[in-house]
């Protein structure tokens, strides 16, 4: 049986259809290209707070849920006074050290 205390790491890695974006805590402090590997140093997403989470329904509607998003549902951020939706989470990861220590800062 796993660890059944409270959730204490502050990475994740939510995996899309073509970019990786790392997390600390709430915030995206990094965002890689899938298929080159390559940081976006860039993007529109770097240094803003994951807003929450929207699950597109096959019918139109659309359902928002605070806090980090699960897979299926889409990262929310408010960035630099714009919405940027990404398309759903494929995977919810966990980086290894290595990838933290190189994130770019």
């Amino acid at each position: 049986m796993g660890y059944l205390g409270k959730e204490r790491r502050i990475h994740r890695i939510f995996v899309t259809r073509n970019s990786e974006y790392h997390v600390r805590r709430n915030v995206c402090v990094a965002v890689r290209d899938r298929r080159s590997g390559e940081w976006l140093g860039g993007h529109l997403a770097l240094r803003s707070t994951v807003s929450g989470g929207l699950k597109f329904h096959d019918n139109g509607a659309i359902s928002a849920s605070e806090g980090l998003p699960t897979v299926g549902e889409s990262l929310f951020f408010i960035a630099a006074g714009r919405d940027l939706i990404t398309s759903p989470v494929l995977n919810v990861e966990r980086p290894p050290r290595t990838v933290v220590h190189d994130y770019p800062m």
